[in-house]
């Protein structure tokens, strides 16, 4: 008997997630393992990751297909648009409850690799500079949190950190 080609569940995961969190009210979040292939503020990345506000609020153009993210979002006041591969996300939760849903990290990037990614983020700084960032940062339209992020949202009050050392509880799913 041959084996069934499937493909992959994880962006009707993330897709169900969104909606969920519309439906409650919440704000849907997505972590990130950032390499050349995603394209996001580069100032923003913390530890080889991005924290990426996707609501429909934050957001301009949503589009969460099953092999990219893509949309534009306003960081510092400045529009900027991002890619991101649906393999890239590592992680999908609600920033008000901290409930969410993990995935298994990208296979090119497991934590034994994470030196030579940071290396590859360090190299791009270099051949195009450290970005300026915007000095309107009073009302960003996409919040940007890492776990050492202090930076208080839009409405003012700082997100909040659910689990231990500022990351969400998250389940892995396969």
């Amino acid at each position: 008997m041959s084996e069934i080609q499937t493909t992959s569940t994880q962006p009707y995961l993330i897709r169900a997630w969104v909606e969920w969190c519309n439906d409650n009210g919440l704000t849907p979040y997505l972590s990130v393992r950032v390499d050349k292939t995603v394209l996001v503020p580069r100032e923003f990345v913390k530890d080889g990751e991005i924290v990426l506000n996707i609501s429909y609020d934050a957001t301009s153009a949503l589009k969460l297909g099953n092999d990219y993210i893509e949309f534009t979002a306003r960081f510092g006041g400045v529009p900027r648009d991002i890619m991101v591969p649906v393999s890239r996300v590592v992680a999908i939760f609600a920033r008000e409850t901290g409930q969410g849903m993990g995935f298994p990290p990208p296979e090119d990037l497991l934590d034994d690799d994470a030196d030579i990614a940071m290396s590859a983020l360090e190299a791009d700084r270099e051949e195009g500079g450290e970005p300026a960032l915007a000095a309107d940062t009073a009302a960003p339209v996409m919040q940007v949190v890492t776990s050492s992020d202090e930076t208080p949202a839009a409405d003012g009050k700082t997100p909040a950190r659910p689990g231990k050392a500022g990351k969400p509880s998250l389940k892995l799913v396969k």
